[in-house]
C-alpha cells in the first residue's frame, strides 16, 4: 500500500512563512504594547509622589505608534538609519530599548523622575539610544531633514558617515506647525531620497477629535512638494469587507463619515454598531445585510482595523519607499489602540485604572506582579529580539580632533570698519592661517549671504552641492560681484528664507562629532531681529548636543533707516539667558576676530558650547580699540575680550564714574569719557564683550557656579569702584548686573520700546544713546 503526499504550492508556502512572521512580530508588538504602559502606569500609579503632583505620561498615544514601531525595528530599520520618533511615544521607544538589551531594567521605574528616562526623547539625557531629540512639536519631526543634510555634507568633508534612511514618526496634529511645512518646501529637501514620514493619522489632537484632519489636502500639499506619498489607511479585515458584496458601500460610508462620527463608533458595543454603521442613507440596507453574517467580535475588530495597526500592511508601504524623493507614509490608526480608552475624545492624557491595567495583562500574557520580563532567549521572540539587536549594534563613535586654531591671527585693523564685514575678513583669514582647521567651517544663511558681507568668503570656498559642479552661468559677467560655484566641495549652504530650517540645519551640523565622530564648524547667519523668531529650534538643538556658532547681523536701532521693525531690541539679554551657550556683542574687527576664534575652538567635542555673535553695520574708527602693540599687552587684552570685558580707557587717579559699554555705542561712550574729563569729571571706560560671561563670573565668585572670576577684578577692580553708566544698543537690564560687582550706584541705558526709521544721530538720541545723555547720566550718579 502507498500513501500519497500532496504538494502545496509555492504561494501556500510562501503565506504561511508570512503568517508566521507577523504572527512573532504581533507577539513582540503585544509586549511592547505592554511594557509602554506599564512604564506609565509605574511612574503615576506605584512610585511614591509625596508631592502629589501630575506625573503623566501618554498610554493612548503611545498605544496609536506601537504596530508603527515595532514593524519599523523589528523589520526594517538598519544600524545606518536614524528615527526620530514623536514625543509622546518615548515610552514605546524605551520599552523597544529595553527588549532589545539597550535599557537596564532599573530605569522602567523611572519615567520623568530625576535623573531617569525624560518626558520625551532625547539624545543628552536619555540613558538609551536616541537618535533624535524631540518634545517641541515640529523641530523634532524635522529634524531628520537636516540630519540627512548633515550627514551627506559630512561625508563630502571628511568621510566616514556612511548611509542610511532619516525616519520621521510624526503624529498628525503636529502638522499643523509651520515649521514643518517651511522644511518640507525647501528647494534642498527635494533631492534627499533617505528622508521617510511616518504620519500617525489617529484624527485626535490634545483635547479633541478634530473634526477634518484633511488627510487628502495633506497629501497634496506633500505631493506639490515632489515627496513620494503612501497611504496606509485599512487593514486587511477591512480590506476583505471591501471584497464582498456590499464592500463598495461600507468603504464608501467610513470615508464620508466625519472624523467624529467615526471615532464615536470606537466606542460602540457590537449591537450599537448594527444600527450606528449603517446610518440612515441610500446604502443603509446594504450595509446591514454586509452586517448581518458577522459575529460581534468580528464587526468590533473590523472598525477599528486601520492600517497603521496591519504589520503586513505597514510592511509593503515601507517596502515601496522611492529613494530618489523624500516619502510620507500616512498610517491610519486608532489613538489608544488596545486599552480601554481607545477611541475617547479625551485619552490624550488619561490613565489606566489598576482594574484595567490588570485585564491588559491577561490579555497579552503579563502581569503587574512581574511586569518587567523580557522573552525568554530561547523563545522565537527572544530570538528576534538578539538578532534586531544585532543588526541595528553600532560601533562606538572615535572623535577626531578639531585641527588646531589659533586664538590670534595677528592682523591689527586700521581705519573705518564694521563688525559685520569683519566676520567675513576673519574667515578669509583663517583660510590662510589654519587651513585645515577652515575646511571644517561651514556657513549657512537664509538668502542673505551678501546682505551680512559673506560674498568674499562664499567666493572663496564655494556653495556646497550634494551633485556635480553646477555651471555658473554669470561667472563670465564682469558686473557680478557674488559668484554661486556650487561643488561638492564647497562650504556654503544657502537655504530659503526660513529662519527655521537655518537653525534646524545648523543644529544637526553642530552635532556630527557625536554622530560619526567628525567635528563641523557651523555657522549661521542671519538678521539679528529674527534670532528671536529662530530661538525655539536653536535652542531646541542645543539642548540635543547640536554645538554651533549663530550670528545676528545687523542689530539694535543702529540699523537706524530700516525702522523699528529691523531694530532689535531683547536679543543681547536672550544670548545672556540661553543655556549652553557664550554670547559676544563685539565693538571692534579685532574683538571680531578674537571672540570668532575663541568659539569655534569650543565646537565639536563632549564639553563644547555654542556661541552668539551680535554684530553691526555701523563703521567705527578703529583707531578707537587700542589695540597694544606689545605682544604680551595684546594678548593680555585678547584673554581679556574673550573672557567678556576690558578696559578701555583708565583715567588717571580714581574715576568719579564708570561707564560701561557694549558694541555698536563704544564710541559714544569714548566721547562722553572725554567729554567729562573736560569737565573734570574723571571716567574710566570699560568695553563689555560678553555679559553672560561676566554674570557668570559673578555667580562663581559667589560660589554659586563656574565662570572665569578674575576677569572682574581686570574689567572691574574694586580699588577703582565708581558709580556706573550701562549703555548698549539693546535692552538696558542686559547690563544692570554690573552694579553688583563692587555694590554702587548706577543708571542704566538702552532701548526699551520699539524704534522708529531714522539717522543713525537722532535715533540714538531719540533712545538716550548718545554722548550727551551718557553725559548727562554720569553727572546724576557721581
Amino acid at each position: 500500500m502507498t500513501t500519497k503526499t500532496s504538494a502545496r504550492t509555492p504561494g501556500a508556502e510562501v503565506s504561511d512563512t508570512l503568517a508566521a512572521q507577523d504572527a512573532l512580530l504581533h507577539e513582540v508588538e503585544r509586549r511592547v504594547l505592554w511594557l509602554a504602559t506599564a512604564i506609565i502606569d509605574h511612574a503615576n500609579r506605584v512610585r511614591p509622589n509625596p508631592t502629589g503632583l501630575k506625573v503623566g505620561g501618554h498610554q493612548a498615544s503611545s498605544a496609536s505608534m506601537t504596530t508603527i514601531m515595532t514593524a519599523l525595528w523589528f523589520d526594517r530599520l538598519r544600524a545606518g538609519d536614524r528615527v526620530s520618533v514623536k514625543p509622546h511615544a518615548s515610552p514605546v521607544l524605551h520599552a523597544i530599548n529595553y527588549l532589545l538589551g539597550e535599557l537596564d531594567e532599573r530605569y522602567l521605574t523611572t519615567l520623568r523622575e530625576f535623573g531617569g528616562l525624560q518626558s520625551y526623547p532625547s539624545r543628552s539625557k536619555d540613558p538609551d539610544p536616541v537618535d533624535y531629540s524631540t518634545g517641541s512639536v515640529g523641530i523634532g519631526a524635522t529634524a531628520p531633514i537636516w540630519g540627512a543634510l548633515a550627514r551627506r555634507y559630512t561625508d563630502s568633508v571628511a568621510g566616514g558617515a556612511g548611509t542610511g534612511r532619516q525616519y520621521s514618526l510624526v503624529g498628525d496634529a503636529e502638522l499643523d506647525e509651520g515649521a514643518c511645512w517651511e522644511a518640507i518646501l525647501d528647494p534642498m529637501v527635494g533631492e534627499l531620497g533617505e528622508i521617510c514620514w511616518i504620519v500617525d493619522v489617529n484624527r485626535q489632537s490634545l483635547d479633541r477629535v478634530v473634526p477634518n484632519i484633511g488627510a487628502i489636502r495633506l497629501q497634496g500639499m506633500f505631493e506639490a512638494a515632489g515627496w513620494q506619498v503612501l497611504t496606509v489607511k485599512y487593514g486587511r479585515l477591512l480590506r476583505e469587507l471591501f471584497a464582498r458584496p456590499g464592500g463598495d458601500a461600507l468603504r464608501r460610508r467610513i470615508e464620508e463619515m466625519t472624523n467624529p462620527e467615526y471615532q464615536r463608533l470606537l466606542r460602540c458595543t457590537p449591537e450599537q454598531l448594527r444600527t450606528r454603521l449603517p446610518g440612515e442613507g441610500p446604502d443603509a440596507a446594504v450595509l446591514r445585510r454586509l452586517m448581518a453574517p458577522l459575529d460581534d467580535a468580528t464587526l468590533h475588530s473590523a472598525i477599528r482595523n486601520l492600517g497603521g495597526h496591519d504589520l503586513r500592511a505597514l510592511d509593503e508601504a515601507l517596502g515601496a519607499i522611492d529613494d530618489t524623493r523624500p516619502t510620507v507614509i500616512f498610517a491610519y490608526t486608532v489613538k489608544g489602540n488596545g486599552l480601554a480608552t481607545e477611541g475617547h475624545p479625551q485619552n490624550h492624557s488619561s490613565l489606566l485604572s489598576a482594574e484595567q491595567m490588570a485585564e491588559l495583562g491577561r490579555r497579552v500574557g503579563m502581569s503587574l506582579h512581574d511586569p518587567w520580563q523580557r522573552f525568554a532567549p530561547d523563545s522565537a521572540a527572544g530570538q528576534l529580539c538578539n538578532r534586531v539587536a544585532a543588526r541595528l549594534r553600532r560601533e562606538p563613535v572615535t572623535l577626531t580632533p578639531v585641527p588646531e586654531l589659533p586664538v590670534d591671527i595677528g592682523r591689527t585693523p586700521s581705519g573705518k570698519a564694521t563688525t559685520q564685514a569683519a566676520l567675513g575678513r576673519a574667515l578669509l583669514d583663517l583660510t590662510r592661517a589654519a587651513p585645515e582647521a577652515a575646511r571644517r567651517v561651514v556657513t549657512l544663511c537664509p538668502d542673505v549671504s551678501s546682505s551680512t558681507n559673506l560674498g568674499g568668503w562664499v567666493n572663496k570656498v564655494g556653495v556646497w552641492s550634494a551633485a556635480d559642479d553646477r555651471r555658473d552661468w554669470f561667472e563670465d559677467d564682469p558686473e557680478t560681484i557674488l559668484h554661486w560655484r556650487e561643488r561638492p566641495t564647497g562650504q556654503h549652504l544657502e537655504l530659503g528664507i526660513a529662519e527655521g530650517n537655518l537653525v534646524g540645519l545648523l543644529a544637526e551640523l553642530g552635532a556630527t562629532w557625536s554622530r560619526w565622530g567628525q567635528p563641523l564648524l557651523p555657522i549661521g547667519v542671519l538678521y539679528d531681529p529674527f534670532v528671536e523668531r529662530a530661538l525655539e529650534p536653536w535652542s531646541f538643538g542645543i539642548y540635543s548636543g547640536g554645538q554651533s556658532i549663530l550670528v545676528g547681523t545687523p542689530s539694535g536701532v543702529t540699523l537706524a533707516p530700516e525702522g523699528g521693525a529691523h531694530q532689535s531690541v531683547t536679543t543681547p539679554s536672550v544670548g545672556l539667558e540661553q543655556p549652553g551657550c557664550i554670547t559676544y556683542e563685539p565693538a571692534f574687527a579685532i574683538d571680531v576676530e578674537w571672540t570668532l576664534l575663541a568659539s569655534l575652538a569650543r565646537l565639536g567635542r563632549p564639553d563644547g558650547t555654542s556661541a552668539y555673535l551680535r554684530l553691526s553695520t555701523r563703521p567705527v574708527d578703529q583707531g578707537l580699540a587700542a589695540v597694544p602693540g606689545d605682544p604680551a599687552a595684546r594678548e593680555r587684552r585678547r584673554r581679556q575680550a574673550v573672557a567678556g570685558a576690558y578696559p578701555l580707557v583708565r583715567s588717571a587717579g580714581r574715576p568719579a564714574v564708570t561707564i560701561a559699554a557694549m558694541g555698536a555705542v563704544v564710541p559714544e561712550a569714548l566721547l562722553a569719557a572725554e567729554r567729562l574729563e573736560a569737565q573734570g569729571v574723571p571716567a574710566d571706560v570699560v568695553c563689555v564683550t560678553s555679559p553672560g560671561l561676566l554674570f557668570d563670573a559673578v555667580q562663581a565668585r559667589s560660589g554659586r557656579g563656574e565662570g572665569d572670576s578674575w576677569i572682574l577684578d581686570a574689567a572691574f577692580p574694586a580699588h577703582r569702584s565708581a558709580p556706573l553708566v550701562t549703555v548698549l544698543d539693546g535692552h538696558p537690564h542686559t547690563l544692570a548686573f554690573l552694579s553688583g560687582i563692587n555694590q554702587v550706584r548706577a543708571t542704566h541705558l538702552g532701548v526699551t520700546r520699539f524704534g522708529q526709521s531714522g539717522d543713525l544721530e537722532s535715533v540714538y538720541r531719540s533712545h538716550g544713546l548718545d554722548a550727551d545723555s551718557i553725559v548727562g547720566a554720569a553727572l546724576d550718579v557721581s
